[in-house]
């Protein structure tokens, strides 16, 4: 042999990799940089890390308090007349290409449950 000590392989439980995970996520640390210093393979952290990712996921489809929708502030009022669009007061674009328009008296509420819709197509 090289001369070199090989420990144990420590066998971590689920809730162990679970706050590794949620560790991995706030330490600015690349994938590999983080496995190495904290002894876990890279294997482990992307199959766990995947997993997270559809649990988040599918909470997110169910919630729409976890919608991805943001807040926006127009800088000036933008007119009709000057887009050329007469339709909405509203138009949102979302990142799968569909556009969603939306009239004065639209509440909040219903165009999240619109978007969460859209976003299962």
């Amino acid at each position: 042999m090289s001369g070199e000590s090989v420990g144990a392989v420590r066998r971590r439980g689920r809730a162990e990799i679970e706050r590794l995970v949620d560790l991995y996520g706030s330490s600015g640390m690349g994938r590999i940089e983080f496995c190495r210093s904290h002894g876990m393979s890279l294997s482990t952290l992307n199959r766990n890390l995947k997993k997270q990712e559809k649990q988040q996921s599918r909470a997110g489809k169910r919630d729409v308090e976890r919608s991805r929708l943001v807040t926006v502030e127009l800088a000036a009022p933008v007119s009709a007349v000057a887009t050329g669009e007469l339709s909405g007061a509203l138009t949102v674009l979302m990142t799968n290409g569909r556009r969603v328009e939306v009239g004065r008296g639209f509440d909040a509420e219903t165009l999240a449950q619109l978007v969460t819709v859209l976003e299962r197509l």
